[in-house]
């Protein structure tokens, strides 16, 4: 799935849509890309002397991976829109610069209604960067515009 394609069902734009593509997507499970750029906004700040991509956003492309998959295998919930949650035992291993390939991976482990609970885990090569279970849901009175 390309950046035209993942434009389409979420709703992030620039500076934060922070998935570039997606690699493998099957019923439970997904797989994308972030190129991590030294032109990112973020860098100015944190840190100009040794550039550190903030956990945080690790986090969100996670968030962002686990709601492509909602949205491409649950046509039902495509006119809604997707709010994160929660996080649980989110651990980070090492840091991601600028010139990674930041390797996002999501699998449902979870669903109740209109609530999923995702185990995501994050990679640069094969080193894992940060692990966490997600909690995305719908709420069906918001719609998208």
């Amino acid at each position: 799935m390309d950046i035209d394609s993942i434009r389409r069902l979420l709703r992030h734009r620039y500076p934060f849509l922070l998935v570039d593509r997606i690699t493998r997507l099957e019923a439970h499970s997904i797989e994308g890309i972030k190129n991590i750029t030294i032109n990112e906004p973020q860098f100015v700040g944190h840190f100009p002397d040794y550039p550190i991509m903030p956990g945080v956003m690790v986090i969100e492309a996670l968030a962002q991976v686990s709601g492509v998959l909602i949205l491409e295998t649950t046509p039902e919930v495509r006119e809604h829109v997707p709010l994160f949650l929660g996080i649980d035992r989110a651990r980070f291993r090492r840091a991601v610069r600028p010139g990674d390939v930041l390797r996002l991976c999501a699998e449902t482990v979870n669903r109740k209604a209109n609530i999923w609970k995702l185990a995501c885990k994050a990679f640069v090569d094969e080193n894992l960067v940060c692990e966490a279970e997600l909690v995305v849901g719908f709420n069906t009175a918001i719609k998208a515009l």
